[in-house]
């Protein structure tokens, strides 16, 4: 018995200290235990169990309830395929036939992507069984018989592997403790004190004020206004946002800051959130505001340790950062009014950011180097299309916004030739022919602004502003019968405006005058 017992730690101790393996999992009893591997072309999980068998169909059990539990590991760590070794250790065979329960390895899973292979050791196999581990592991397994082997003996190397397991759970543990939260919290109270700000100022959901305190706005920070890709992160829109993102912040920041340390987490949550707002200059051209960016940026930084200790991070807290994010990524196409170039921007600038400063106590000197040059190659990448691609673009959200930015400072002319150029080039939205047609009524072109406005009441027939300036055009025009009919549309669309109502009184009284 001894001899068994000695053999099962004596391989454990082996698996630890030249096989490349970490304890998982040691059972209450001590006679089984679980270990994995990252290292490439050897069994990423070996499982050892001693224990005296008696009938086959017993082992026959077991390795399938074994491939089970390790079907539910691989969906659990994400891996694509997994390979197992299974190993008995004990006094006796099965006193029935069994060799040809292990002549094929076990697959586990509707595809087959676990695969078991088994293992038997006894007095009479030990040598086979050795040397059958030792070419699956790399990894040279002797036992010298010429030992003494008694309790003593068993107990003193079953301390050593449990020392050594004992440390490197504690070395883990090191891991996650770089640091407290601070300035998370500073981070909270900067978001809370800026929205009372802007509910003092006009109001945290009015675009005036937004825009006055730094919320990105793609025609501003081309006109130079670059302090737009730092101030959104501390600007919320509405209470709900505040509320959703300072909690977000509060459990996420506090978890990368401890994993950081305080320094790299204020790095990380900065350089994501530029990014963040840096992809929301060149592929959203709406005025957006919020931390979402630096905070989708934690899960990068979370994403970058699941690369450094992928084994740790899946044992912790990998499948729910996965599962959350794809959540709100999802969440993110399908609800409208999100702004999910954001997210995705704040979630590589995240990863990206963590690339260059590494975990702390890892120096990396060279990978760090190599997430410099991504970063430096990616921020470019976005500079180059935001400030010299998308002024020349004919996206339609751009000229459009470009446009209304002229109108509000009465710069007709220019708001005018932008989008006849977008009309030039074959455009088709509607929103392009609506303003179009708006500069066109302050320039005088009414006949102009008349075709354009059949157009967008042609293309987008639910716009109630379209038919109601119709009709103003058609008023002009001393075409009165028309424009009763597009003010009747206005007032079917938007049956609670005063103002198409009048029109439609004031149609009448032209048409009959007293």
């Amino acid at each position: 018995m001894f001899t068994q017992d000695y053999l099962f730690w004596k391989m454990i101790k082996g698996l630890q200290a030249e096989g490349g393996y970490r304890i998982l999992q040691l059972s209450k009893s001590n006679n089984e235990i679980w270990l994995e591997t990252m290292q490439k072309n050897k069994p990423r999980i070996i499982r050892i169990l001693r224990h005296d068998l008696d009938w086959s169909n017993w082992m026959q059990r077991d390795m399938e309830l074994t491939a089970r539990r390790l079907e539910q590991l691989r969906k659990r760590l994400f891996a694509r395929k997994l390979e197992a070794l299974n190993i008995y250790i004990t006094t006796y065979p099965p006193v029935d036939d069994w060799r040809f329960r292990l002549e094929q390895p076990l697959l586990a899973g509707a595809k087959g992507l676990t695969t078991l292979r088994t293992v038997l050791m006894n007095s009479e196999h030990k040598e086979t069984g050795l040397k059958e581990v030792s070419t699956l592991v790399h990894t040279d397994f002797t036992i010298d018989d010429s030992i003494y082997i008694d309790l003593e003996t068993v107990e003193n190397i079953k301390q050593e592997v449990i020392s050594v397991a004992n440390k490197r759970i504690s070395s883990e543990k090191q891991i996650f403790q770089n640091g407290k939260p601070f300035f998370t919290y500073i981070l909270i109270a900067i978001q809370l004190v800026m929205f009372a700000i802007l509910e003092f100022n006009g109001g945290s959901t009015n675009t005036e004020t937004l825009l006055k305190y730094g919320a990105k706005e793609n025609f501003r920070i081309l006109n130079g206004e670059w302090w737009r890709f730092f101030t959104p992160m501390i600007l919320h829109i509405g209470f709900l946002h505040l509320l959703m993102n300072t909690f977000a912040l509060y459990y996420l920041g506090a978890e990368v800051e401890r994993l950081y340390g305080k320094l790299r987490f204020l790095w990380i949550y900065v350089f994501a959130g530029f990014v963040g707002s840096l992809a929301s200059f060149v592929f959203n051209a709406n005025i957006s505001a919020g931390a979402s960016g630096a905070i989708f940026g934690c899960f990068g930084a979370l994403l970058f340790f699941g690369a450094a200790y992928p084994s740790l991070f899946f044992r912790t807290m990998g499948p729910n950062v996965i599962g959350i994010i794809i959540i709100n990524l999802v969440l993110g196409f399908m609800i409208p009014g999100i702004d999910n170039s954001g997210h995705i921007g704040g979630l590589v600038g995240g990863f990206l950011a963590a690339s260059i400063v590494h975990l702390p106590k890892r120096k990396e000197f060279a990978k760090r180097v190599g997430g410099l040059v991504v970063t430096l190659v990616t921020v470019g990448a976005l500079v180059y299309a935001g400030y010299v691609i998308q002024p020349h673009s004919d996206n339609p959200r751009f000229v459009v916004q470009t446009a209304q930015e002229y109108i509000q400072t009465n710069e007709i002319n220019k708001a005018y030739e932008m989008l006849k150029s977008a009309e030039e080039d074959g455009t088709d939205s509607p929103e392009v022919y609506f303003y179009l047609s708006y500069t066109e009524i302050k320039l005088g072109k009414l006949e102009d602004a008349r075709d354009h406005l059949l157009i967008v009441t042609q293309k987008a027939p639910d716009i109630s502003e379209a038919h109601y300036n119709l009709a103003l055009i058609y008023v002009q025009l001393q075409e009165f019968e028309n424009a009763r009919d597009a003010a009747e549309r206005a007032v079917e669309l938007d049956p609670e405006n005063e103002n198409y109502q009048e029109l439609i009184n004031e149609i009448k009284n032209m048409e009959n005058p007293m």
